[in-house]
């Protein structure tokens, strides 16, 4: 994530939060047998959609939708807090750590709460009470200067349906450390698997080519389809162009082994995508890589992978062409890995519109019919709905003239695919007139600021002059992703609605020009986007003290009717929104994720807030709830975010209703 306050001019190692989206679906084809091992026997829930909360995004397809109804929208005001649950796992950055991001939603699995910790340990907990179970620590290097702050966002789960009731690992975590290690854990114990990779993990690290010291990570939870778990990687981006590569591999979920690995760019002439590149930029550019959580379907075979940009973010002359299967929906066949099909979101990426959030797998109702869909929320504020099975289109889709780069050795996309439903989630027309500041000094501020930058609405091009990008590379829609209803055909979605500013620096002035803002102390990241003509400076646009430069609301959850394709209703929150909603047949959207370190409770026919409470440190996570001996319970991880001005902590806590 970019830095949002605060972190004064230094040498960003990377620019994380926003990629193009060409989700990339592993699938199992229509044609070819499905993966008959039931979700059930995968990861220990009751059905696809049944009353456990068995994977990250609630579901296999990411629907983060909960068919419990205790707590409801007559009772919700009643909540109170069940029991609260501190790991220690917490830096404020001093000790020589990064800072740590408590992102984590945990999973139930073998009748525990599992969830993982921004030190990289994987915790089990009671359900009732909270109490540990075991903990498990891979022991990674703290004070490794990693690309990222200190962030795990969970674990998946795998249920041998095979094995008897007892035996060691017949339940198991899933779990890649920071350091990308992918772990084998039993979910009954805490132990390591032996019988899987090396002493129970596989280096992640190894097959890939040369990889830079905290460069090459992984911080989201990995997907689990039959008996194969699959992998992305989180890259340090926009250092250079011959970053790490961004392969997606599937490994055995019994012993470790390498099933197949697919690259997001084409290396060779036989491969896919080959004539979207220059066969230079196609052996040297890295990246493209998937970070965000993939989405699975059992019954199709297919694996919804969303890939980022090619390196780097802010430059693409090295890189000419659309740059497939960056920025891209890609459907691959998970027993093979092999393309099904794809969809660019984003052509010649300059923008870092990463494909950030989960592809969300739902039925929705078009032309009276039920018909399984793919959505793809972007960055952009866009929402692209397309049919599961092949891809088309399931609302029009228009390509749109964009801005033209003006700067020497770039050649950006004369046009960008644009939905017409659902419509934009915000408006892009913006101008510094438009300025807002909380009082005049600080508007003239920013209306200063974006008098001097270009912006010719969305799409506009990083410059040398200096360029706006709005919407901007934190969303939209980042990695919180959406929650889906499908009963009342609605989903629901965080949207961020904040600006930055981008400048190219010609190599030859780089350095100066970094030196010369550190000495008068201004706010901005700069990076070095080695083996290209230019160096880069980014920011928030924002006013000396730190306020946006654009209106408010910065944060709106929105409801969109999947079967008009038209918005429902749209709720604002106190600022911008870091993590995502949840849904509950009892009619409420749960969510968090702002600095005012509140949890909330909306309805979802209206969007009204009918609860929420303080948080002891900053819910930049995605909540969850599950059921236990009869009890409703509702959790979220508040520990802030190292990059905000949320507090920082080490809780998870539960609410439930009083008991009786």
């Amino acid at each position: 994530m970019p830095y949002l306050h605060g972190g004064f001019v230094g040498e960003s190692r990377r620019s994380r939060p926003a990629k193009a989206i060409c989700a990339v679906l592993a699938v199992g084809s229509v044609l070819s047998a499905p993966f008959l091992t039931p979700l059930s026997a995968q990861s220990g829930s009751q059905s696809v959609k049944g009353k456990a909360w068995s994977h990250y995004g609630g579901d296999a397809g990411g629907t983060r939708y909960s068919p419990l109804t205790q707590i409801d929208r007559s009772n919700v005001s009643q909540l109170e807090v069940a029991w609260t649950y501190r790991s220690g796992d917490v830096s404020d950055g001093s000790r020589g750590m990064k800072r740590t991001k408590f992102e984590a939603t945990p999973i139930q699995l073998a009748g525990k709460l599992i969830f993982s910790t921004p030190f990289s340990r994987v915790i089990a907990l009671n359900p009732v009470d909270g109490r540990q179970a075991w903990s498990f620590d891979p022991a990674i290097d703290l004070k490794e200067n990693y690309s990222e702050s200190l962030v795990t966002r969970g674990v998946a789960g795998w249920e041998d349906p095979g094995a008897g009731p007892s035996g060691p690992c017949r339940r198991r975590v899933l779990f890649a450390s920071q350091d990308a290690q992918l772990h084998s854990i039993d979910a009954d114990s805490g132990e390591p698997c032996q019988s899987f990779g090396r002493n129970g993990r596989v280096d992640l690290k190894t097959g890939i080519g040369p990889v830079e010291a905290g460069e090459y990570e992984v911080t989201s939870p990995r997907a689990v389809i039959g008996d194969i778990v699959i992998v992305g990687s989180a890259i340090g981006d926009n250092r250079k162009v011959d970053v790490e590569r961004g392969v997606v591999r599937a490994y055995s979920v019994r012993d470790g082994g390498l099933l197949w690995s697919w690259d997001p760019i084409p290396r060779r002439p036989s491969d896919p995508g080959w004539s979207t590149w220059t066969p230079e930029a196609a052996r040297r550019t890295g990246g493209a890589n998937a970070w965000s959580i993939l989405a699975t379907d059992p019954e199709r075979g297919l694996v919804f992978v969303p890939t980022g940009s090619a390196a780097p973010d802010f430059y693409g002359g090295e890189r000419p062409g659309d740059n497939l299967y960056a920025n891209c929906v890609v459907a691959l066949h998970a027993k093979t890995g092999k393309i099904a099909w794809h969809f660019q979101v984003v052509r010649h990426d300059v923008w870092d519109y990463d494909v950030a959030a989960q592809p969300l797998l739902a039925d929705v109702r078009r032309s009276g019919r039920s018909v399984p869909a793919v959505i793809v929320n972007t960055k952009m504020g866009h929402v692209f709905v397309l049919h599961r099975e092949s891809g088309e289109p399931l609302f029009p889709i228009e390509e749109r003239a964009v801005p033209a780069s003006d700067v020497p050795g770039e050649t950006t996309s004369p046009t960008q695919p644009f939905p017409v439903l659902p419509p934009p989630l915000y408006a892009a027309d913006f101008s510094p007139e438009k300025a807002f500041g909380r009082d005049e000094e600080e508007r003239l501020a920013c209306r200063s600021l974006l008098e001097g930058l270009r912006y010719e609405g969305i799409f506009t091009p990083p410059s040398l002059q200096g360029s706006l990008i709005f919407p901007g590379y934190v969303g939209g829609v980042n990695w919180g992703s959406a929650a889906m209803d499908e009963r009342r055909g609605v989903m629901l979605a965080n949207v961020n609605s904040l600006a930055f500013w981008v400048r190219l620096h010609p190599r030859q002035q780089y350095e100066e020009r970094r030196r010369d803002a550190r000495r008068v102390q201004r706010r901005a990241q700069f990076t070095a986007q080695r083996g290209t003509p230019y160096g880069m400076s980014r920011s928030l646009a924002a006013s000396p003290r730190g306020g946006p430069c654009v209106p408010p609301p910065w944060g709106r959850t929105v409801a969109i009717d999947m079967a008009t394709g038209k918005i429902k209703w749209e709720a604002p929150a106190a600022s911008y929104l870091f993590g995502g909603p949840i849904v509950t047949a009892g009619g409420l959207v749960f969510l968090s994720g702002g600095e005012d370190e509140r949890l909330r409770a909306l309805d979802v026919e209206s969007g009204r807030e009918l609860w929420s409470t303080g948080l002891p440190a900053g819910g930049m996570s995605t909540p969850m709830t599950y059921e236990a001996q009869g009890r409703q319970y509702l959790v979220i991880a508040a520990g802030g975010h190292g990059d905000l001005r949320a507090r920082l902590g080490d809780y998870l806590i539960a609410y439930a209703l009083p008991r009786e």
